[in-house]
This record gives C-alpha cells, sequence and structure tokens, in this order.
C-alpha cells in the first residue's frame, strides 16, 4: 500500500471520530441529569476497560510496562480523569458546542506548555496565534459566564489536562502499544477515582458522591465508555495511516458535528458572540497547524543541509520558526 494510499484511510477514521466523540458528550450530559459528575466520569473508565480488555487479548499484546510506562501511563490517567471531570461538569449546564469551542483551545496550550515549561523553541508567529486564540475563547466565554457562573471556565480545565494528556501520550507512544495504552490508562484511571470519589464522599462534595444510576441512565453512562472507546480507537488508528499534521485540521469538524447535536438533542444553538469566538478560535488553530508544517519542512531541510554538509557541500541552511519573522 502507498504512502497516498494510507492517508485516505487515516482522513476517514478521523472524520469517523469528529462524528462519534461529540457523542461522548451527549450521552455525559444525558447522564449527569441524574449521575453526579464523578461517577460519569469513573464509568466512562469502567466501560473502556471492560470493551478494551477482549481487544487486548484477542491482539495477543504485551500487557508488561516499564516503571518508566507505569509512572506515565498513572500521569496519563489523572489527566485523563481531570479532562472528563472538568467537560462533564460543563455540559451538565452549557450548550455542548460552547464547552467545546472553549475547550478547543488545547492546541494553544500545548504551546505555551512546550515553551514555558519544556523550554521547547516556538516562534512568535504560533505565540501570536495562540494569544488571539485564547481571546478567541473568551468570545465564547463572556456570555456563558454570565448565563452560567464560573461554571464556563471548566471548558479552560479540560483544555489543560487534555494539553498535559497529549504531552504525556507523545512520550509514552514510543514505550507502549496504543491499544494496550487505552486499557491501561483505563485500569489507571478507573484505580485512581475511586479513591477520589470515597474522598469527595468524606467532603459531602455533591458532584462526587457515590450514587450509582437508575434506569435508563444506567445506559448513558455506559455509552460515555462506549463513545469514548471507539472514537479514541478511530483517532488511534487514524494517526497510524496519517500523520498528524494532515489530520490535525480536521479535528475542528468536531464542532460542527457537536453543534447539530447538541441542537438535535437539546435545542442547543451557540448565538452570534459565540461563533465568532469559534471562527477565532478555528481560525488560530488552522494558522497554528500551518506553522508547525512549516517548521517541520524548515527542520527536514536544515537535516538535509547537515548531511551534505558532512559530505563537503552544503547549501546555506534556511531560518527555523523560531528565527523566521
Amino acid at each position: 500500500m502507498s504512502e497516498t494510499d494510507r492517508i485516505l484511510p487515516g482522513v476517514t477514521l478521523m472524520i469517523f471520530f469528529c462524528v462519534v466523540a461529540p457523542l461522548i458528550d451527549v450521552a455525559s450530559k444525558l447522564a449527569a441529569q441524574e449521575v453526579p459528575v464523578g461517577m460519569v466520569t469513573l464509568g466512562r473508565f469502567v466501560v473502556q476497560g471492560a470493551l478494551m480488555a477482549p481487544i487486548v487479548a484477542l491482539m495477543g499484546l504485551d500487557l508488561r510496562l516499564s516503571r518508566r510506562a507505569l509512572r506515565l501511563t498513572a500521569l496519563r490517567a489523572l489527566c485523563a480523569i481531570g479532562s472528563t471531570y472538568c467537560f462533564v461538569a460543563a455540559v451538565k449546564v452549557m450548550p455542548i458546542a460552547d464547552a467545546l469551542a472553549i475547550a478547543f483551545v488545547e492546541p494553544f496550550v500545548i504551546l505555551l506548555i512546550g515553551r514555558l515549561v519544556l523550554g521547547e523553541q516556538v516562534g512568535p508567529r504560533r505565540l501570536g496565534a495562540a494569544v488571539v486564540g485564547f481571546v478567541g475563547a473568551l468570545f465564547v466565554i463572556q456570555p456563558s459566564f454570565v448565563a452560567f457562573g464560573a461554571i464556563a471556565l471548566f471548558p479552560l480545565g479540560t483544555a489543560v489536562f487534555f494539553a498535559a494528556y497529549m504531552l504525556v501520550t507523545r512520550a509514552l507512544s514510543n514505550e507502549v502499544h496504543p491499544v494496550t495504552m487505552q486499557l491501561h490508562t483505563a485500569l489507571a484511571a478507573t484505580a485512581l477515582c475511586l479513591p477520589l470519589l470515597g474522598l469527595g464522599a468524606m467532603m459531602a462534595e455533591p458532584s462526587l458522591a457515590l450514587v450509582l444510576p437508575q434506569g435508563i441512565f444506567w445506559m448513558w453512562v455506559f455509552c460515555v465508555g462506549l463513545a469514548a472507546t471507539i472514537s479514541h480507537m478511530a483517532m488511534t488508528y487514524a494517526l497510524k495511516f496519517a500523520p498528524s499534521s494532515t489530520l490535525a485540521p480536521l479535528h475542528y469538524l468536531e464542532i460542527v458535528t457537536a453543534t447539530l447535536f447538541g441542537y438535535l438533542f437539546f435545542r442547543d444553538f451557540p448565538n452570534a458572540l459565540t461563533w465568532v469566538g469559534v471562527g477565532i478560535i478555528v481560525a488560530s488553530g488552522l494558522y497554528v497547524i500551518h506553522r508547525e508544517r512549516v517548521t517541520a519542512a524548515q527542520l527536514r531541510q536544515a537535516r538535509a543541509a547537515d548531511a551534505l554538509l558532512a559530505r563537503g557541500s552544503a547549501p546555506a541552511r534556511p531560518p527555523t520558526d523560531a528565527q523566521a519573522p
């Protein structure tokens, strides 16, 4: 199969992810009307673990982890818990599209963490795009804050936790098969959720109460885990077939499908100011993706120049993104 042939299934799977992923939010919103947010979060990982275990067994994958991989898996699970909890808490009261639009500042958070914490080189253009993206998020947050109060800030928590989740995943992907990673993360998150819920119960925190679902709410909690498992497996295999630079722009289709499902299930539709914010966030995100591609191309040219230099003949090296105006 040629590289071009492999990109098509990757793009198809990414579009499939964008269709299925908002169903996590729909099921979460339905479940959270009667089930505490902490229990919805726990349910997601219990179901994900139960669904992934037979898949890992059928594939005959090695379950062993090194000490470093075990630590990273625990950290990945904590990030997944924080991301899920914040988003479920948000969509419990907020329109899905509004919460998702705010959470889409995650690529900018990754840039800032890479620059400020990891010391990665990030050019002024990408930093500028990150600032513009956050301004777009404020267009969405402001009316949501007026309507829902501090809960409108929860999607920002989702963005921060998910950015950390992606960075940890990047570090872990070289050591653990992606399918096994999904199972280990689900098991670790389940194990970590239980004491957190116990602590919440001791503190009489309603969102962390140990209250089992009743009736149809069992189905909604199950659907949270089912949609999460299917969508994230689709994304995992999409990245196996096609490069992230090709797939990243498609991720913004999720805002479209989230808006559609939000309207179909809850009659929620973003107002004009929210659409302005969404447009700014998407445009800034696409520009960041473009600059990532430019930087990657510059690095490839620099490496080729170094190889030529080693052989005694080299053209001038192009500037990197950090040096470019």
